[in-house]
């Protein structure tokens, strides 16, 4: 049987998808706890800590069970968009059933211990090491396991094929993604005024700096094309993943365009969180602050910046503290990391609409007239989603600020499906990307340009930025 003509875009899906999902998530403003049973992965030591639900209301379904009723609402869900993008129902839900599994595998994995606990966390565990790669290390498994999937497995990869859809997954959880940005914009009012300026225009500086630094390095040195030059440019100088993503979709790039630009941001990003809290921590202990900024401006994906921010905290506060008997109140140097890259995130829309409009009319129109219909079919429609949830939250929190509790919980729940969509787009990125179809594409060219252009100037030029904008900002003193 043939599949029906589809009559939406996964563009169109991804924004009802993640918006269904956050509207459920808001249902505790009511007193409504809807998403209360979604699993939760814990970092663990033992395996049957690993896995609880993420709200103590249904604390009495164990983890496995928590796990079981996840599956079922994603498939339902899923399949539903699915049979709506002209998919055959049968073979997306046995495909799907397996992502899912193999993906939650991945992450449950990458929450071990000895992997994801980072140097503050090593006593609450009762272990004396990590490899301190938080649980984000779950979607670095989940990738190495879909690249053995598709590259060796080729009948596997083949009968999952109706699920294998990583734009889908990935736009799915950018929506959701903007409503927890837009708890963390809230909550970062309470920071001083100045780091929230500073923050503003520091990430203005980086954007007009890195974006076109890298689009010149990789259209003029390694000559590629459009296409591939400014997803490229977005993924190393913005936020990685999403502004990939967005950019992918803003031109109307080919898939496996922001898929191979995906993959390095991840492996990328986990060398950063191995490498610069430590650099930070020997010669930015004195400037806290502009090591909070930088890890912001650097690392390019959320968890790792957000992580590193937390990594270069603890070991400049113990230093501080050994050094010159100074303890500074906790939170401000993590939180200056989570308030640059919040910026950095919300400005992903702006960008993408700028493309859009650049694509529209000056590069395909060849600089004739363009209508604004023109330019609102190229603007990817999940980039409205995630804006959409970013205010929506950030104005419930400013018109009811006793409701910011609720909120804060209500995304942390949201969140959980987030990193459910995230790790199933790097299993399926995996699954995708044949070794010999992405050499003939040329990965190995655009991992020569993320390495001459992350190491040779976005880390410093970051670092420049964060010192003009941040030196002399200090955390209060305990």
């Amino acid at each position: 049987m043939q599949p029906r003509r589809a009559p939406l875009n996964e563009d169109w899906l991804a924004f009802y998808l993640g918006l269904f999902i956050f509207l459920l998530s808001l249902g505790l403003l009511a007193g409504a706890d809807l998403l209360g049973w979604a699993v939760k992965t814990n970092v663990w030591t033992e395996p049957g800590a690993a896995l609880t639900t993420v709200s103590k209301t249904y604390a009495w379904l164990p983890g496995l069970a928590a796990l079981v009723v996840t599956y079922l609402f994603f498939t339902a869900v899923m399949a539903v968009g699915a049979r709506a993008l002209g998919a055959e129902l049968r073979p997306f839900v046995r495909g799907f059933t397996a992502v899912f599994f193999i993906s939650y595998l991945c992450w449950i994995a990458g929450s071990y211990a000895r992997i994801a606990a980072t140097p503050n966390e090593l006593g609450r565990y009762g272990i004396g090491w990590s490899l301190n790669l938080t649980p984000e290390a779950g979607f670095i498994i989940a990738l190495i396991v879909g690249l053995l999937v598709g590259n060796f497995f080729p009948g596997a990869a083949s009968a999952w094929r109706e699920a294998i859809r990583p734009e889908l997954y990935v736009k799915t959880a950018i929506v959701i993604l903007g409503g927890a940005l837009g708890i963390s914009a809230a909550e970062q009012v309470a920071l001083a005024t100045s780091v929230m300026f500073q923050g503003l225009s520091a990430i203005l500086v980086a954007y007009l700096i890195f974006w076109a630094v890298v689009y010149y390095v990789a259209r003029r040195w390694f000559r590629f094309s459009r296409e591939w030059a400014a997803p490229l440019a977005s993924g190393i100088s913005i936020c990685g993943v999403s502004a990939a993503i967005a950019t992918g979709s803003a031109i109307r790039a080919r898939p496996v365009v922001p898929i191979m630009v995906s993959s390095l941001v991840v492996i990328f990003a986990v060398v950063e969180l191995l490498i610069l809290p430590f650099l930070a921590q020997h010669f930015l202990y004195h400037e806290p602050m502009v090591a909070g900024a930088w890890m912001a401006l650097a690392v390019k994906t959320d968890g790792a910046a957000v992580a590193s921010g937390a990594i270069t905290e603890s070991l400049i506060l113990a230093k501080t503290e050994a050094l010159h008997n100074i303890r500074y109140q906790e939170g401000w140097i993590m939180g200056t990391s989570a308030t640059v890259k919040v910026f950095i995130d919300i400005f992903i829309g702006v960008w993408a609409f700028v493309l859009a409009w650049i694509w529209s009319s000056k590069i395909e129109g060849r600089g004739g007239a363009v209508s604004s219909r023109q330019i609102w079919e190229r603007f990817p429609k999940f980039v409205l989603g995630y804006m959409g949830t970013f205010f929506v939250v950030l104005l419930v929190a400013w018109a009811a600020p006793g409701a910011i509790a609720k909120l804060k919980a209500a995304m942390a729940e949201a969140s959980i499906f987030r990193s459910a969509f995230f790790v199933m787009t790097f299993f399926t990125i995996g699954v995708v990307s044949n070794f010999r179809k992405l050499w003939e594409e040329g990965i190995g060219r655009l991992a020569a340009v993320y390495v001459l252009c992350l190491f040779g100037f976005i880390i410093w030029v970051g670092l420049a930025i964060s010192w003009v904008f941040f030196r002399g900002l200090k955390p209060p003193q305990i």
